[in-house]
C-alpha cells in the first residue's frame, strides 16, 4: 500500500493534490442547486458537498468555497433567502459536470446545457426537470470555517418532491432506482447500486438484512 505524508502531499502540483485529496475520503452526494437573483436570473451549479444534519427539523448543510470571487449560488441564496437541491440521474451527468463552468455572472447555466428549469405550484425558485428527488430549502445559518476560508451554509427542507416508486413502506428512498449517480473526487460519477439494508443494529444481537 502506497504511502503518504502531510510534507509529501503539501509537495504535490496543484491539480494532483486536488485529485487525491478530494477523491480519497470516498463517494459524495451529486446535486444540481438551483437559485434565482432577485433580478430573475436563474443558476444551477453541481455540488459534491451535501449532507444530511437532521431528520427533526430537517437540516442539510453544504459548503461554499472562498468568496474572494464571485458564486452565484451564495449571492442568490442571499438575495431571496431560498434555493432547491436537485438528484443528478445518470443521463443528465455531462451537462451536470458543465454547470462547473466559470460563466459571467448573469449567465444562467440553464441556457448553456440541456438542463431545464422547472417551476412548481407558486415556488418562485426552480427545480432542475427529470430529476427524481429535488428538495425545496431555505437558509437557516451559515459559519464562517477560518481554516480555509470556506462557509458552511445551513438549510432547512421546506418541501421535499420524489419520485413514488423509489419510496419503501418505511419511507426510506431507494435511490439506485432512479440511477441517481454519486462522485468520486470532483470529476468521477458513478452509478450506485443497493447491495443490502440493514435494520437497526442492536449489542449482542446478529446483523440483520431487511431483505431476509
Amino acid at each position: 500500500m502506497k504511502h503518504l505524508t502531510k510534507e509529501s502531499i503539501v509537495q504535490m502540483d496543484k491539480i494532483s493534490k486536488l485529485n487525491l485529496i478530494n477523491s480519497c475520503t470516498g463517494y459524495k452526494s451529486a446535486n444540481l442547486i438551483a437559485t434565482k437573483s432577485i433580478d430573475g436570473d436563474t443558476n444551477v451549479a453541481v455540488f459534491s458537498s451535501i449532507t444530511h444534519l437532521g431528520s427533526s427539523p430537517a437540516l442539510i448543510g453544504f459548503i461554499m468555497r472562498p468568496t474572494t470571487v464571485p458564486r452565484d449560488t451564495y449571492k442568490n441564496i442571499m438575495e431571496t433567502g431560498y434555493f432547491t437541491v436537485n438528484h443528478i440521474t445518470v443521463d443528465m451527468i455531462a451537462d451536470a459536470h458543465h454547470t462547473s463552468a466559470n460563466y459571467d455572472t448573469g449567465v444562467s447555466e440553464f441556457d448553456k446545457t440541456n438542463l431545464v428549469e422547472e417551476y412548481k405550484d407558486n415556488f418562485p425558485i426552480p427545480f432542475v426537470k427529470g430529476s427524481p428527488v429535488q428538495l425545496y430549502c431555505k437558509f437557516v445559518n451559515e459559519y464562517y470555517i477560518k481554516e480555509n476560508d470556506t462557509i458552511h451554509v445551513i438549510a432547512s427542507i421546506e418541501h421535499l418532491f420524489f419520485e413514488e416508486e423509489l419510496q419503501h413502506k418505511d419511507s426510506w428512498l431507494q435511490l439506485d432506482k432512479a440511477n441517481v449517480i454519486t462522485l468520486n473526487g470532483l470529476d468521477g460519477y458513478c452509478l450506485p447500486k443497493l447491495v443490502d439494508r440493514f435494520k437497526y443494529a442492536r449489542k449482542d444481537q446478529p446483523t440483520a438484512s431487511f431483505f431476509e
